[in-house]
């Protein structure tokens, strides 16, 4: 178990559990109710701690290396029946961008999503889920193959922002997103997007236009990271947790400021303390907004989304 800096008294506590429990298993003596007793303080803890957090430590938590990714989410709300597609049909296949078709609950779905990669050598591979123009452009061929079968797509948003390396701006980065900012604004089939981890800028835009638009509780959403806006106003990461304070990028900012649909209840601790749990949350989350969105026509979702994305934001006009 990895802990973050802001869980050390729960670290604390819970090697005292280890100790005691190794205790009584050596001497044989009973030592459940002591054992009970720590575990509950432990729980209430953690209850204490995350009841409280700051958009810094959400941030910490939405990057905890033991926090599931977008394939374990597929694969299970998909049940195992998820088929991964492959490919842009122009450059190649970017693996920090994963898609194909799943089911769940009988209904066919089109899964999309970054993947970070659940180790040191995947994460390489995957470049850390951050994407080339080639992970949009496969996106994209992937959601007109949704909306020629008629299937509502799903996207599972974790990235850090696109990648930014030369050869991305070279095969153009920028029209890749911004392609797909407008198809997904006219998808004719039901887009539900949720924030599962990290939501940075244009690279968690680019899958993100949606009907739905859902955050976990622990995630963050916003057009730069706390690092990054720190070192830009301060020309230092030492003013991140300030920078976060300001971004108003926590699930709760997000939903006060109108800007997603809903927040996902997360376990307590985080999702990685409970990934069966947060799996089948997001599961039935997602099946009851399906429902919801097949009740409407789908000249009458287009227009809706539209709408919705076009009314984000202030706009001041002077005279």
């Amino acid at each position: 178990m990895t802990y973050l800096d802001f869980e050390k008294p729960i670290q604390e506590l819970d090697q005292e559990l280890e100790k005691l429990k190794g205790v009584a298993e050596k001497s044989k003596v009973d030592m459940s109710a002591a054992i009970h007793e720590l575990e509950e303080k432990i729980k209430e803890k953690r209850v204490e701690i995350f009841s409280n957090l700051t958009a810094w430590q959400r941030v910490q938590v939405s990057r905890h290396p033991e926090r599931p990714y977008t394939l374990a989410y597929i694969e299970s709300v998909s049940g195992g029946s998820f088929i991964e597609l492959h490919g842009d049909r122009t450059v190649g296949d970017d693996k920090a961008m994963v898609g194909g078709f799943g089911e769940i609950d009988g209904q066919t779905v089109m899964f999309i999503g970054q993947q970070k990669g659940i180790n040191t050598k995947m994460r390489q591979i995957r470049r850390f889920g951050m994407a080339n123009p080639e992970g949009y452009r496969k996106a994209l061929r992937l959601m007109k193959l949704a909306e020629k079968f008629n299937k509502p797509i799903v996207t599972f948003i974790d990235t850090p922002g696109a990648y930014p390396g030369l050869e991305a701006e070279e095969r153009g980065q920028g029209e890749a997103i911004a392609r797909n900012l407008l198809e997904m604004s006219q998808l004719k089939v039901p887009v539900i997007c949720i924030i599962i981890g990290e939501g940075a800028s244009g690279g968690a835009l680019g899958i993100g236009i949606g009907d739905k638009v859902l955050m976990l509780e622990n995630t963050w959403y916003s057009v730069i990271s706390p690092e990054s806006c720190s070192s830009i106003l301060w020309r230092s990461w030492n003013f991140k947790e300030k920078a976060a304070e300001a971004l108003k990028l926590t699930a709760e900012d997000m939903s006060k400021n109108g800007l997603v649909d809903g927040i996902i209840k997360e376990p307590l601790g985080g999702a990685h303390q409970n990934p069966q749990e947060i799996f089948a949350t997001v599961k039935a989350e997602i099946l009851k907004y399906l429902a919801e969105l097949k009740k409407i026509s789908p000249e009458k979702r287009v227009e809706q989304r539209i709408e919705k994305f076009s009314n984000m934001g202030v706009v001041h006009e002077l005279d």
